[in-house]
């Protein structure tokens, strides 16, 4: 038996003429709300100034697409960015300076190591050399090939 796979799933059908679903609810849902703007506001250039925004967004909601996806789906990434906590990590948060050891608190003087000077790779030599030394073990000598 042979079965037909499905083909072009992305593809909305068109259910009400050229439009789909969606786009008819968008629409309807605009028309009815610039509907009731009309009729409840009484002066007239205000209801018009308070109809075009509501009409485009819905035209938009229908019609315009965003990187070859729905407006809606830009719309709703922006209400999360917007709404949601935002995490800036370049941002630094001030460190808390510990207090020194008290006297009757030991610190470890092996683990500390004063700043000797300012390149970084004579104080690496100098500490691993430091360490060698407390470890007790010889220097490795390297020998030639």
């Amino acid at each position: 038996m042979r079965f037909q796979t499905p083909q072009f799933i992305e593809v909305e059908d068109k259910i009400f003429g050229p439009l789909t679903l969606r786009q008819f609810l968008y629409l309807a849902a605009g028309g009815a709300l610039c509907f009731l703007i009309w009729r409840f506001v009484p002066w007239t250039p205000l209801a018009l100034f308070l109809i075009a925004p509501v009409g485009i967004f819905a035209l938009a909601l229908a019609f315009y697409k965003v990187n070859n996806k729905p407006f809606i789906t830009a719309v709703e990434s922006a209400a999360k960015f917007w709404w949601n906590e935002k995490l800036y990590i370049w941002k630094k948060e001030p460190k808390l300076i510990k207090a020194r050891a008290t006297e009757g608190e030991q610190t470890d003087a092996s683990l500390f190591v004063p700043k000797l000077s300012n390149s970084k790779l004579r104080d690496l030599t100098w500490a691993l050399d430091v360490k060698k030394n407390v470890q007790g073990k010889p220097p490795e000598e390297k020998l030639p090939i």
